[in-house]
């Protein structure tokens, strides 16, 4: 019964100190996880300002850009590009059948006219691109338009959904949240406030990482994986600040550049309607 009760004081003493010993413990801190911790987080700001940039770019800016243009411009381009295939094709038939001709073979109008479907078709399908970009145009321009206050509320909404969702932030994200992101960049695209403010309910802000060895591993690796995000977002900006549509924004903002480019279209038509009367007279000629 003696060794029992030295046992259990000895116990009993053991566990005082350990006790004490956890009480006076502290974590070591890891000094460059705060300011590591401060870089990410910057990243992610500046990550989540630019996917707006281009966001806004690509479903506001340029759309707005398009339909300004198509609406000046688009149906006397659509006119000079269907004049223009007109004379193309009809001048490679009037090369056909003089080849034929001169070769003594038979003239088959049927067989010459499916012949230049297929090697047209190809301009045909721009020219149905082109009445595609006018309707899309026309849709555009009798949409709702946003006051200021609603365009502020929306960018505020789809930052916040974008900075708790977006893959380029977020990798790890699953097929539902994923979809969810895709439903918030149709509303965005849609000027749907009411989808929006849905959705920013049901996002929340990242966890961030506890501060530890493992913590810090983290940290790392999403610092370099945000930094080269970073550099394909300001390249892709760039990219859609130098092609159609955004270049034509000078255009568009300027009536009396839109004067001149209309004046040289309708004289771009004139000289093709000529041009293509001046072949028909060349194919009947050609036919008799």
């Amino acid at each position: 019964m003696e060794d029992m009760k030295q046992i259990h004081d000895f116990a009993a003493k053991r566990s005082d100190k350990l006790r004490d010993r956890n009480t006076n413990c502290t974590v070591v801190p890891f000094p460059e996880f705060a300011a590591l911790k401060a870089e990410v987080e910057k990243l992610r700001v500046e990550i989540s300002m630019l996917l707006l940039e281009r966001d806004e770019l690509r479903f506001v800016i340029c759309k707005n850009i398009e339909t300004a243009y198509m609406l000046a411009l688009g149906s006397l381009e659509y006119k000079a590009f269907e004049l223009n295939c007109n004379v193309l094709r009809i001048k490679r038939k009037i090369d056909l059948i003089q080849a034929k001709k001169n070769r003594q073979e038979k003239i088959a109008l049927s067989a010459i006219d499916k012949l230049l479907d297929k090697e047209f078709a190809g301009f045909q399908c721009q020219l149905n691109e082109q009445i595609d970009k006018m309707n899309k145009a026309l849709d555009h321009s009798q949409g709702h338009v946003l006051t200021d206050e609603e365009t502020k509320q929306i960018k505020k909404l789809y930052r916040s959904i974008v900075k708790a969702l977006h893959p380029d932030l977020h990798p790890e994200i699953t097929p539902a949240q994923m979809q969810l992101f895709q439903n918030a960049v149709q509303a965005y695209e849609n000027g749907d406030i009411g989808n929006l403010l849905i959705i920013s309910e049901m996002v929340a802000e990242p966890v961030v990482p506890e501060q530890s060895e493992s913590g810090l591993s983290i940290l790392t690796k999403d610092k370099e994986r945000l930094t080269k995000t970073l550099e394909l977002i300001r390249e892709q900006i760039a990219n859609i600040k130098s092609e159609y549509p955004y270049t034509m924004k000078e255009l568009v903002n300027a009536p009396e550049q839109v004067a001149e480019k209309r004046t040289e279209l309708e004289k771009m038509i004139e000289e093709l309607k000529e041009a293509y009367d001046l072949y028909v007279g060349r194919l009947k000629e050609v036919l008799r």
